[in-house]
């Protein structure tokens, strides 16, 4: 993928050592039993997300290379709009996404904290997660933080409910973060489907 995106005006990061230093397209391939293998466009692997099939909340356990627990993406109940969060072992939150669908397109925002400023940030997607590609946009300054792009599924991976995406991320946005909502929103867009939604 060649499409690059500018700086952010000022580093959005719950952490620090998954800050992209410069644009960074990372492929996002579902596995088998829910899991998802984080590599960027090269295949440097980045992040480990193994999913629990036996879990009600759909709970996914996110681990840098090492193996050590980041944050589990749970589905909390009892929300009017799809709420999920991002929760430190700790039982921290440190992120949460709600989506929704609006008459046009789809709605859906994270909010967390920057850790670097203290300050809350929301992240809001531009775009339908039914189309080609979306951006994630920062409320307050309207920086684009991040592009997901889809394509066709091929007939293998349609069959076995196992898709594949890009997600280009801006220099000085957390990719750790990144990727958590767009698993969350992938997971809400396939409660209805049965399957992870087509986003590559």
């Amino acid at each position: 993928m060649a499409y690059q995106l500018p700086p952010l005006p000022q580093p959005i990061a719950v952490f620090d050592q998954f800050l992209a230093r410069q644009t960074e397209t990372l492929v996002i391939k579902e596995k088998f039993l829910d899991s998802f293998d984080i590599k960027t466009h090269t295949g440097q692997p980045v992040l480990r997300v193994q999913g629990q099939l036996l879990s009600m909340r759909g709970r996914k356990t996110v681990t840098d290379l090492g193996g050590a627990h980041l944050f589990d993406i749970v589905k909390e109940m009892l929300h009017i709009h799809a709420t999920f969060a991002a929760n430190s072992q700790s039982g921290e939150r440190l992120l949460e996404v709600k989506s929704g669908f609006a008459l046009v397109g789809s709605k859906a925002r994270a909010t967390f904290t920057n850790r670097r400023t203290g300050q809350p940030v929301t992240l809001f997607m531009k775009g339908n997660w039914f189309d080609t590609s979306a951006d994630i946009v920062d409320e307050a300054t309207g920086a684009v933080v991040a592009r997901i792009d889809r394509k066709l599924l091929n007939m293998r991976e349609a069959f076995l409910g196992q898709q594949t995406y890009h997600l280009t991320v801006a220099p000085g946005a957390d990719m750790a973060v990144l990727v958590a909502m767009c698993i969350a929103l992938d997971e809400k867009n396939n409660e209805g489907q049965g399957g992870f939604c087509t986003v590559m």
